[in-house]
């Protein structure tokens, strides 16, 4: 038969006795392909097979897409296949059928909802994200408080063993630094007392009066988590 080495298309699956490719160039309907395959493509997705997979449609709908059939095609599929490629439904139906013009209107219930949800996820992952580094934080607390004052020790006696575990240590630095977490003051650090942030560890002092830095203290962005312990010089 003429029709065994046909190409493999959605086409030929569909009915593989035409060639349906074929067939709707020679009707001369539009082919939105290379401008469907680029949005794919930005999407970061193989093809049109995994686009109908993440978008819950069938692969129909996606090839009728490529034959200039969008206006033809129901609006839910057509929202579905939008956020599946990560852009509106306006930007598709401008890519997909440029000849028409559409009128600029407020977004759909759906499109609202949508947003909503997406915004309340986003929220929640933020939110999510800034518990998990708290927790994280108050595991770490013995350490994040004990390991400065311990290395600058180390540091200051080349005869210790412990400093040439300090460099084992700098990926657990860097988490802190990639959270946003930093330090008050180095261990060492001469400074004017702030009550604000420094707890003395013994005797009193008046602010700006100058103190000694025992155990480093730290923040994160504007919030303070533990203040620097300080000792009057």
């Amino acid at each position: 038969m003429y029709f065994v080495n046909a190409p493999e298309s959605l086409g030929s699956r569909i009915c593989p006795f035409i060639n349906l490719d074929e067939f709707f160039v020679a009707a001369n309907i539009p082919d939105y392909a290379p401008q469907l395959q680029r949005l794919i493509q930005q999407a970061g997705l193989s093809g049109d097979r995994e686009l109908s997979q993440k978008a819950g449609v069938s692969e129909i709908h996606v090839s009728r897409l490529r034959r200039g059939l969008a206006l033809q095609t129901r609006a839910d599929i057509l929202l579905k296949i939008s956020q599946a490629l990560q852009i509106s439904l306006s930007e598709l139906l401008a890519t997909l059928a440029p000849d028409v013009e559409l009128e600029q209107s407020p977004p759909t219930a759906v499109e609202q909802e949508y947003q909503r949800l997406q915004a309340s996820i986003e929220q929640q992952r933020e939110s999510l994200m800034q518990e998990f580094q708290l927790s994280s934080v108050q595991i770490l607390e013995s350490w994040m408080l004990q390991w400065p004052t311990a290395a600058s020790k180390a540091q200051e006696n080349h005869h210790l063993r412990a400093q040439k575990l300090l460099p084992l240590l700098r990926p657990v630095e860097q988490l802190l630094e990639h959270w946003g977490v930093e330090s008050i003051a180095p261990v060492g650090a001469e400074l004017p007392y702030n009550p604000q942030q420094h707890q003395l560890i013994e005797g009193t002092a008046q602010p700006g009066e100058p103190v000694k830095v025992r155990y480093t203290g730290y923040r994160q962005g504007d919030k303070l988590l533990y203040r620097a312990k300080v000792s009057r010089v």
